[in-house]
């Protein structure tokens, strides 16, 4: 089989059947494929499953699970059947809400989830954190760690001080990535272009719509977009 790219794709759809298509159109170079919040909660369990059975890829479940440990341990058994490769956790809910995930999803490498990439400077410190955004980082991936996650998602900004602190055996996976050629961000604030982030120690990049909007264009269109990311980041 040949070597897939470490690209996350964002499969930013409520309708299953386009996302089966984007997984189709895909799976011979993106590594992992990304469900979040709004997939879920519109296509619920049966709805990863489905797209689990479609590819030999991983599988990030991106739900950013945030609330007492006792309910985030019971909302991660709720899914670990699914078997995930990733799940996301706030990091900031505190040690024992990450390790009441990581204790309930033995399968699955809990992802502690730092500092938004849609958050500036200002709204950092308007939420209350007492630092900057790249010393909260690092602060909250230290905590997730420290609690047994064995992930971290991060800005392409904090990549070089988080691998400091965490090492070499943490996956860091890194949204905010943006071609070279594209001007906008969307919303995303604190970007870099997926070469740049992986030569700062990311394992994996989560990219969306730079390759999804090509969809419109077609399946080989949109094979063919991941494939130039994909040359520049192999």
């Amino acid at each position: 089989m040949a070597i897939k790219a470490p690209i996350v794709l964002a499969v930013d759809t409520s309708d299953l059947a386009t996302a089966v298509e984007w997984v189709k159109a895909t799976e011979s170079v993106v590594s992992t494929y990304k469900l979040g919040l709004e997939f879920f909660l519109n296509l619920g369990h049966d709805g990863v499953l489905a797209v689990s059975e479609q590819t030999d890829s991983d599988i990030f479940l991106d739900l950013k699970l945030h609330d007492i440990p006792h309910t985030v341990s019971g909302a991660a058994r709720a899914i670990s059947h699914l078997r995930p490769k990733y799940v996301t956790v706030h990091a900031s809910g505190g040690s024992a809400m990450v390790a009441a995930a990581v204790q309930s999803l033995p399968s699955t490498m809990v992802t502690g989830v730092t500092i938004l990439t849609s958050l500036t400077e200002m709204d950092v410190a308007e939420i209350g954190y007492k630092s900057n955004a790249l010393e909260s980082a690092v602060g909250l991936a230290k905590i997730a760690i420290n609690a047994g996650a064995r992930a971290i998602v991060c800005s392409p900004l904090e990549i070089l001080a988080i691998r400091q602190s965490v090492g070499d055996e943490i996956t860091i996976i890194t949204p905010g990535v943006r071609a070279d050629s594209q001007i906008s961000h969307d919303d995303q604030v604190r970007t870099m272009s997926p070469r740049e982030a992986i030569d700062r120690g990311a394992n994996l990049v989560v990219i969306g719509r730079p390759i999804t909007s090509l969809w419109s264009k077609g399946s080989s269109a949109m094979r063919d977009g991941a494939q130039l990311i994909a040359a520049q980041i192999l």
